[in-house]
């Protein structure tokens, strides 16, 4: 249930029944020949869909996160530090002002873990909240099926290519490209890490058949629903 399709009095009247909600993060952020919302596109899609049967509100996704990495690539839009760590602290107060307590941020995006110190620090001044913070496309499930049909996978490579994520730019490289130098990647800036990177994917294939796609997504929506209906104290 999107918070989307809600009035004020419908969220009012459902919290009252169920303090459960989620909060998708994403960026936008080069992708390759993928969306440069891929990351938003996932967090939020995986959410809705963990959560339909559940009738669990979902709250629209946080679009733009932690991409200085990729600044120098046209149409990244990235937040500073400073202000994610705020926008964050705001938006999980307001979450508790509309009387949610259990709270799942499904996060989309690898540069957004300082979130994760944000929520470990907002936990100490709410006691009475539970908060799970949950990188859906690394998730024990989700990333053993991944392996298990490719383990040459990473950001902006065959395993972010869903029909979802796809752009109208037909181009789709057949080769798979060599894994890129991680440590050279990690100790430099952005224009540099451009030249490094090329198109952006770090390496693997770019694309792999929908039944694949199709079958890692059955899994990262169950995973992603366990977590809502299990566990919370």
């Amino acid at each position: 249930m999107k918070i989307a399709d809600m009035n004020w009095m419908q969220v009012e009247e459902r919290v009252a029944q169920d303090d459960r909600c989620i909060l998708p993060v994403g960026s936008v952020e080069q992708h390759a020949y993928l969306s440069l919302a891929t990351d938003m596109i996932l967090a939020e899609k995986v959410s809705a869909d963990a959560a339909q049967p559940l009738g669990i509100p979902v709250f629209p996704v946080v679009s733009y996160g932690l991409a200085s990495s990729f600044a120098a690539y046209p149409g990244t839009l990235t937040l500073s530090l400073s202000t994610y760590i705020g926008v964050i602290r705001d938006l999980l107060d307001s979450i508790y002002r509309s009387g949610f307590r259990r709270i799942l941020v499904v996060n989309g995006h690898g540069g957004n873990m300082p979130a994760t110190v944000v929520i470990s620090e907002w936990l100490n001044d709410h006691p009475d909240a539970s908060v799970k913070f949950h990188d859906w496309w690394r998730a024990p499930k989700t990333l053993a099926k991944v392996m298990e049909i490719d383990p040459a996978a990473s950001h902006a490579s065959w395993m972010e290519n869903f029909p979802w994520t796809r752009t109208t730019d037909p181009r789709q490289p057949a080769a798979s490209k060599p894994r890129i130098d991680f440590a050279a990647l990690a100790r430099v800036g952005a224009a540099q890490k451009r030249e490094l990177l090329g198109d952006g994917n770090y390496h693997g294939l770019y694309l792999r058949p929908d039944e694949d796609m199709l079958a890692i997504w059955d899994v990262a929506v169950a995973e992603t629903r366990a977590l809502l209906e299990d566990d919370w104290h």
